[in-house]
């Protein structure tokens, strides 16, 4: 049975659309001209539908007050965009990524969706851009240059904000807890994955809180670049269409709706034709990924084995690590984020060249931009989640393996190189490695140093301290 279908118009005439949807001819012609990708993983990210719900709100507000919407057709549409920002519509967003570059098909498919939505609330008739108008009462004020934009930079700058950065922050804490209680085992440095003098492992978890906190550091200095709006800008930058007021009050009602920074840019142009604070966001976030990938690939480094490996930490069962081999477990969570930290990087570097694409007064990459800066804002979330609750805090020590291995360590020689010469300390480890015995043992054959003598001047513990 065929659906039934109603009639919805826009500039170039008449489109057939589902009866049982609120979007309207514009939306349509998208869904026929950019069936490119997968109609879910390809959508335009529901954060920037609810971003533009939240923008169609406060320019409803704003255009009220300063009298170029009326209070009526003003009360309709923010009842129907408080709906989209709810995701009580979400269904109704159907677009992809792969559109025109300046959003346009998205905006409009949000006007639609609101227009219809309040006609229905005013008892009117679907279709009807009767009493509320996709593009002049909805669209009041604004271009798809200023709106889309606007909507990328909120709804980025949100979920970093309010969701990424307090993860990256608890990640942070775990890490910093494990170095406190790992602060007195000692354990041997490498570099060059091979062996070097000691340090605790306490020493080594605070180089990853470190790196954390200049990676937190640097993605809050760089976020304040999205609190500013191009809202009011219109076509080209220059405002017109907009009452006197406009940028600044809807900018002031985005800030109090989201209780977050954000103001009218004091340059439109730069905000519609350059988008260098998404480049630079996600530049920081390349720089997270750095971090989390070292981090990553030191813990399974370390927790590798068991009887094989280094085996220095145990990291938690959490399932079972393969579909052959029995009782075979996996760094599971290191290699997620590894995987993750791979994909910021590749998101990263398709937001750098699509936010040097700005040509005169637009850039056309906005949301191939939005797209990928908000998954990268999510995945980072989702892998410190993950890996905070389930690596790091169930992390332990192998005591006994650690203490072993420092032991047998020849690079505790470098503790007598003051003290007898580098070319005879060198002569030890050489001797020590070739005969399969201790540097205490090779030392005292070469003649040296006594027992005595060599444990006096080589103690990790002092080696991973010396200045104490």
């Amino acid at each position: 049975m065929a659906k039934k279908t109603r009639t919805e118009t826009d500039s170039m005439g008449e489109v057939q659309v589902s009866d049982d949807v609120y979007w309207g001819a514009q939306t349509q012609r998208s869904l026929l001209h950019f069936s490119i990708g997968s109609p879910d993983r390809d959508r335009i990210p529901i954060q920037v539908i609810h971003g533009l719900g939240l923008l169609k709100k406060a320019a409803a507000k704003a255009n009220c007050e300063l009298g170029a919407l009326d209070e009526t057709r003003s009360a309709w549409i923010i009842e129907a965009a408080d709906e989209v920002i709810a995701g009580k519509l979400d269904d109704q967003f159907p677009l992809r990524i792969w559109q025109t570059g300046s959003g346009t098909q998205t905006n409009m498919n949000v006007n639609e969706v609101i227009s219809n939505r309040a006609i229905e609330i005013a008892g009117g008739v679907l279709g009807s851009k009767d009493p509320v108008h996709p593009n002049d009462h909805v669209n009041c004020s604004q271009s798809s240059n200023d709106t889309f934009p606007t909507a990328m930079y909120v709804a980025s700058a949100g979920l970093l904000k309010k969701e990424m950065l307090p993860a990256v922050r608890k990640l942070r804490n775990a890490l910093d807890q494990k170095s406190r209680d790992f602060e007195k085992i000692v354990k041997i440095g490498r570099t060059h994955l091979q062996d070097a003098v000691p340090l605790t492992l306490g020493q080594e978890f605070s180089g990853y809180v470190a790196q954390l906190d200049a990676a937190i550091d640097l993605a809050e200095n760089v976020l304040p670049g999205l609190y500013q709006l191009a809202i009011g800008g219109t076509a080209v930058g220059t405002g017109l269409n907009t009452p006197k007021g406009f940028a600044e009050r809807c900018a002031a009602l985005i800030a109090e709706e989201t209780e977050m920074a954000f103001e009218s840019a004091a340059n439109k142009f730069s905000v519609l034709a350059a988008h260098d604070a998404m480049a630079a966001v996600s530049s920081a976030l390349r720089v997270l990924a750095g971090a989390l990938m070292k981090i990553a690939n030191d813990v399974r480094w370390a927790g590798s084995g068991p009887r094989s490996g280094l085996g220095e930490l145990k990291l938690p069962a959490n399932e079972p690590g393969s579909s052959i081999m029995p009782g075979k477990v996996n760094p599971t969570q290191c290699e997620a984020m590894t995987m993750v930290a791979v994909q910021v990087m590749g998101n990263d570097v398709a937001i750098g060249v699509a936010a040097s694409q700005g040509n005169f007064e637009l850039n056309v990459f906005k949301p191939v931009m939005a797209a990928n800066l908000l998954h990268s804002i999510s995945l980072i979330e989702g892998t410190c989640k993950s890996f905070t609750e389930f690596l790091v805090e169930g992390l332990e020590v192998d005591r006994e393996r650690i203490e072993y291995l420092v032991e047998r360590s020849l690079m505790l020689v470098t503790a007598l190189s003051p003290h007898i010469g580098y070319d005879k300390a060198a002569a030890i480890a050489h001797k020590a490695q070739e005969d399969g015995t201790t540097l205490k043992e090779a030392c005292v054959e070469l003649g040296f140093l006594d027992a005595k003598e060599f444990d006096k001047l080589v103690q990790p513990e002092k080696m991973a301290h010396p200045h104490r």
